[in-house]
């Protein structure tokens, strides 16, 4: 699906790669099959479109094509999905369930998982006890909603699923072999599942930082 105003300009997404804010904007655009145009972030040298878009100058940001800027992720997932959701990630009935589980990711795990994945060296036992708190808080729970079925609402993937993950896999990757080792088979299962699917693959594909001029790059 091609959205389409003002003479045939495509909306404008500022990404970066790693971000897991901007992944899941990529996977909702994605899924919804949303054309719009790529342009990749160097954090630290932000391109001037960007902060003239958003004084957040944070991404991702979307600009549509009459001027309106979403430079929330979540606002932007639910821009894409109600143009198209062919996956059925937003459900009515799912709709408070799903905001309580993005809250805690967004909150509460999201500050420890900073104090783990950022700490200094020399702080390892607080950075330690931030990672307990993020396991005790956010993934045990999630590990126990798994076991009773495929993904955190129901047996197909939902919103809630897809704007969760990318933090969970920023977690994991702190340290790979101690996640390894946490006896959560279930949430295992669910994070190689979801990063495993030609949409998560498709997201993250590396590009080159825009510059003004460069041609396009369609996501």
């Amino acid at each position: 699906m091609r959205l389409d105003s003002n003479g045939g300009g495509r909306p404008v997404l500022y990404s970066f790669r790693r971000c897991p804010y901007a992944i899941r904007a990529r996977l909702a655009i994605k899924a919804s099959g949303v054309a719009v145009d790529l342009r990749e972030v160097v954090l630290r040298r932000k391109p001037a479109a960007l902060t003239e878009a958003s004084k957040k100058a944070t991404v991702p940001v979307l600009q549509l094509p009459d001027g309106t800027v979403l430079d929330q992720s979540l606002a932007i997932m639910r821009w894409a999905l109600a143009a198209h959701d062919p996956e059925d990630w937003i459900r009515p009935g799912d709709l408070e369930e799903a905001q309580g589980l993005v809250d805690l990711n967004d909150g509460p795990f999201k500050q420890a998982l900073d104090h783990y994945k950022y700490a200094p060296r020399v702080a390892m036992p607080d950075a330690h006890h931030h990672r307990n708190d993020a396991v005790a808080m956010m993934l045990s729970p999630l590990n126990d909603r798994l076991a009773k079925r495929r993904f955190l609402l129901r047996d197909t993937p939902s919103l809630a699923d897809m704007a969760i993950v990318p933090f969970v896999r920023q977690f994991a990757a702190v340290d790979p072999a101690w996640f390894d080792s946490l006896p959560f088979t279930p949430l295992r299962a669910w994070l190689q599942q979801l990063t495993e699917l030609q949409l998560f693959v498709s997201v993250m594909g590396k590009y080159t930082p825009w510059r003004p001029g460069d041609p396009p790059v369609i996501l």
